[in-house]
């Protein structure tokens, strides 16, 4: 009997818990105001105004939860002290589930079908731009994946129980279409629609102008993300949304990135980890950590958003070559140390900011930089916390980030470095810049910030992408799939990771290999085998998929 998480995503099934992003989400007008029976619907008549939220939300926290968390860990933001070998070491055991994300797209094909029932265009139009993103996360991810035939088990044809696994040359060329179609959808004034309710869409507010936006600024990513492969045809398209914004429009402005802010009335509707409802007693925030590879760098470029990502040390160390042999004191908020303290360990003397390095240790990473209570967990004075405010349910900078006016603003900088018809590279560098700071409150440093050494411009890949990087904080996944991609910035595996390199994929999961076997084994049978694989043979997460086949990145 096959487990019914592992068919989550054959069929548009029932549709859970329709009425979360209504009854949570902020400013969303009660149920009487938008004349919806509140004891629900039937897949036949619900009103894609209460499925809507649900898809928005969920695929939402969904890719917050990637860029915040262990994906955070890889690209080096940040570092966990305790339980850490996903985070910090890639050790992910292989059961890694796509599951939730098949969830979002079988309540987003039920949006979509009732939407085209109803011909309610701008509901289409926020399917598709949905489903071109979660199932380029998919793939991006994993690789190759159920596309085509997915969302279809509930046809007759008995096919589509199994459904196969789409290469993912297929997979980008698809959300593309998609995408097109969305930016057609869209293309009307918001006045021509029917069906909007503003609060229903919590991204926007029910704007198609700024959707559209959204659907021509994923058109670039990904147009972007197989220019290694496809170069002709990414060229083509991203000159084509560059040289017509009439017909293209695009995010340039941090105001219109598309975030969802949280309102912080419940677990479900509040930044994760946070304090008020973390049942954990808090230790989930005070175990996450700044990493040391961002922390140096911001350091370096006298970067003003670190002080708002992150904490001064609570007590900075100093050793004092003329103290005592055996001196280790606390006075104020230094902790003063005789060299013979320190013998033989490496230590961050910052009086700022210290972040943990890379995969450091896989036994006792909370012992870094001299923890007077390693393993113990309430506290380690010496290494940055995250700011303050990530132990808040909510507030103005908490927010998940899908897609930004940074982002695209860099993507155009490479393009133009490429040599691509997309403006000048170095005034779309410089905005990148200056939005990503924009959306982090630091707006008014950036006239300092873009005149600093190593923030200059220098026409090189290798800067964009470290800008990017940076830009990419709690949205890492994309610093991630960049790094796959061009192998920027140059980052290390620490030495307690499990392999020498950083990873490329997740892994299938068991499930899905032996309930799907026959279709997960032939996109197995697709993947390139790495010096990296080892023991994991194919389904490795140092096996290259297709994106990357041939192309010498990032390793």
């Amino acid at each position: 009997m096959k487990s019914k998480n592992s068919m989550n995503y054959f069929s548009a099934g029932k549709v859970l818990a329709l009425t979360i992003g209504i009854l949570f989400w902020g400013g969303c007008k009660d149920l009487t105001e938008l004349n919806i029976n509140p004891n629900g619907a039937s897949e036949e008549e619900v009103n894609p105004n209460l499925i809507m939220p649900t898809v928005l939300t969920e695929g939402a926290k969904l890719y917050l939860n990637l860029g915040y968390q262990d994906i955070a860990g890889v690209v080096q933001h940040t570092q966990k002290d305790a339980w850490a070998e996903g985070h910090n070491d890639y050790d992910w055991g292989g059961d890694q589930s796509w599951n939730a994300y098949y969830d979002v797209l079988r309540n987003n094909a039920l949006l979509y079908k009732r939407a085209s029932e109803e011909n309610l265009e701008f509901h289409q139009g926020v399917a598709l731009v949905m489903r071109a993103f979660m199932f380029g996360l998919i793939t991006d991810l994993w690789g190759d994946a159920p596309y085509t035939d997915a969302l279809r088990g509930d046809e007759e044809e008995l096919t589509y129980i199994f459904p196969k696994f789409d290469t993912q040359e297929t997979i980008y060329t698809g959300i593309i279409g998609e995408l097109e179609q969305a930016n057609s959808l869209l293309s009307k004034p918001s006045s021509e629609y029917a069906g909007i309710i503003g609060n229903a869409d919590v991204y926007y507010g029910g704007e198609p102008a700024q959707w559209r936006k959204f659907a021509n600024s994923l058109l670039l990513r990904y147009y972007m993300r197989i220019s290694e492969k496809m170069p002709d045809v990414a060229k083509a398209g991203i000159e084509k949304i560059a040289g017509n914004p009439s017909q293209y429009p695009i995010i340039t402005e941090a105001a219109d990135d598309a975030t969802l802010a949280f309102v912080g009335s419940s677990a479900a509707d509040s930044w994760p980890n946070n304090l008020q409802f973390d049942d954990t007693g808090g230790s989930n925030y005070r175990r996450l950590k700044m990493c040391a590879t961002l922390v140096n760098q911001l350091q370096a470029l006298n970067d003003p958003r670190l002080a708002i990502w992150a904490n001064r040390v609570q007590v900075s160390l100093k050793v004092d070559a003329s103290l005592p042999a055996g001196t280790d004191r606390v006075e104020g908020n230094v902790r003063y140390l005789s060299p013979d303290k320190v013998a033989g360990v490496s230590i961050d003397q910052d009086p700022d900011y210290v972040g943990m390095p890379p995969s450091w240790s896989s036994s006792v990473p909370s012992s870094y930089n001299l923890n007077p209570t390693p393993g113990q967990l309430s506290n380690n004075p010496h290494v940055s916390f995250l700011n303050d405010m990530y132990k808040e349910a909510s507030g103005p900078l908490l927010k998940a980030r899908l897609l930004s006016a940074a982002e695209v603003h860099f993507i155009l900088a490479e393009a133009a470095i490429k040599g691509w018809s997309v403006g000048n590279g170095q005034d779309h560098y410089n905005q990148g810049i200056e939005q990503s700071l924009a959306a982090w409150a630091a707006g008014n440093a950036y006239g300092d910030y873009i005149n600093n050494a190593g923030v200059v411009y220098d026409g090189t890949i290798a800067q964009v992408m470290e800008q990017k990087w940076i830009a990419s904080w709690t949205a890492a996944t994309e610093a991630w799939f960049d790094y796959r991609r061009t192998g920027y910035p140059d980052l290390k595996a620490g030495p307690a990771a499990l392999r020498r390199v950083l990873p490329v994929r997740f892994y299938y999961m068991q499930d899905e290999l032996n309930i799907n076997r026959q279709n997960a084994e032939q996109a197995l049978e697709r993947l390139e085998v790495t010096g990296y694989s080892q023991a994991d043979d194919k389904n490795s997460a140092w096996s290259k998929p297709w994106l990357l086949q041939g192309t010498g990145k990032p390793w």
